[in-house]
């Protein structure tokens, strides 16, 4: 078992007393158990990108859209909520661990429940995987509050919250359907507002360099879906019809997004979260970037249907399935390179030509074809990332 720093207390050789990390720790990296918990989202992230891709195919974009959004909240909640317990409390003893697993046992609950909330707007499989999830957290911040007295008030404010707010959930399953979106809305902010609230007081241990590294990681994940994505519809629009010219171009421009938004997101050194502010808007503002990316392989494969005259997927709808997601991508990195002084996208004169350009291109996919659309947008990209690492390199805080 790893480490728990200085302030680690053995009380027996299956468990240990659950103290506050500490979060200027030396070379904290992510461990094989929050890997195998990330490993439980890559079938969550495809099970809504999958759904999301057969409502744009269905000609139902709108309702395809709000849906995936409110899923992916789910989804993104999850893991956020564990990923910031674990960095300021990780023990990796026995307990630890199986309540761990218990949590990535409610993951996979959840996903489960990802097609019927999109064929029939009914969650109550995720809230299943929810009240999980919920019971092994919950569970965690209760042990937190008995062995480590000075994060205890903390603590208790989690669990109070999480619970509360789950009972919420609950009862919503029971709400007339006039009220879904608006139940859901509030108690989403709800979920918002327990992190707020509970570090007003002494904040936990959290470690930014940990909390930097597990978000690189997801990142990594949901480009993974994409590539995963994005290959299989190429694959088959080969097997079926051959390699065309479109086909080859929407391939490259969409090798080219994928590598450019992978660099434009690990450009510069961890960020920088000295408030806590600043930290709940960088992590809360990934929930955009990630939704948006997974977003881009849904779009990849409409595009294809488009290219192959499948489903109900035109053109022009085809390419702002892969424009828009690209757009927010590239406008909350900007935001979030710039609060937290990190990163090449500090500045909004760098970001916004390559956000009208591929804009345009979107709307402009009738007239340039699907295959050229996309191809023009991995290069303003890419050409959005050079012209920002330029910027940077001669100018360096100017640019900001």
């Amino acid at each position: 078992m790893s480490g728990q720093g200085a302030d680690a207390v053995r009380t027996g050789p299956l468990r240990r007393l659950m103290r506050g990390r500490d979060p200027e720790e030396e070379h904290r990296a992510a461990t094989p158990l929050e890997l195998l918990f990330d490993l439980t989202f890559v079938v969550a992230v495809a099970q809504a990108s999958v759904q999301l891709h057969h409502a744009l195919a269905e000609g139902h974009p709108g309702a395809g859209v709000a849906t995936y959004a409110a899923v992916f909240f789910a989804i993104w909640w999850a893991w956020m909520n564990f990923t910031w317990f674990a960095s300021a409390y990780d023990t990796d003893d026995v307990p630890y661990r199986l309540l761990t697993l218990l949590q990535m046992a409610g993951v996979l609950v959840l996903a489960a429940g990802v097609p019927a909330v999109f064929r029939d707007g009914d969650f109550t499989v995720v809230v299943i995987g929810y009240v999980i999830m919920r019971l092994a957290l919950v569970t965690q911040w209760l042990r937190s509050a008995a062995e480590h007295p000075q994060g205890r008030g903390a603590a208790l404010r989690y669990a109070a919250g999480i619970t509360v707010v789950q009972a919420g959930w609950i009862a919503r399953l029971w709400a007339p359907d006039a009220w879904a979106w608006g139940t859901f809305v509030v108690l989403a902010a709800a979920e918002l507002a327990v992190p707020a609230w509970a570090e007003s007081g002494r904040r936990t241990n959290w470690h930014p360099g940990h909390i930097a590294e597990r978000y690189g990681l997801f990142t990594i994940i949901v480009l993974g879906e994409v590539i995963l994505g994005s290959l299989a519809a190429v694959q088959t629009a080969v097997t079926d019809h051959g390699l065309s010219t479109p086909v080859l171009l929407l391939a490259v421009g969409g090798l080219l997004l994928v590598f450019a938004l992978w660099w434009i997101c690990f450009t510069g050194g961890d960020a920088r979260l000295p408030t806590l502010r600043t930290a709940l808007t960088w992590g809360y503002g990934h929930y955009l970037v990630f939704a948006a990316l997974a977003a881009i392989g849904s779009g990849m494969e409409a595009a294809l249907d488009a290219v192959e005259h499948h489903g109900h997927v035109s053109t022009r709808g085809a390419g702002l399935a892969i424009a828009v997601p690209v757009v927010i991508v590239l406008g909350v990195l900007g935001l979030l390179h710039r609060i937290t002084a990190t990163g090449a996208m500090g500045h909004v004169l760098m970001v916004l030509p390559g956000v009208l350009v591929v804009s345009a291109l979107g709307f402009g996919a009738p007239a340039l074809g699907i295959g050229g659309a996309v191809l023009g947008m991995g290069l303003a990209v890419s050409a959005t990332l050079a012209a920002n690492l330029f910027a940077v390199r001669h100018h360096g805080a100017d640019v900001r």
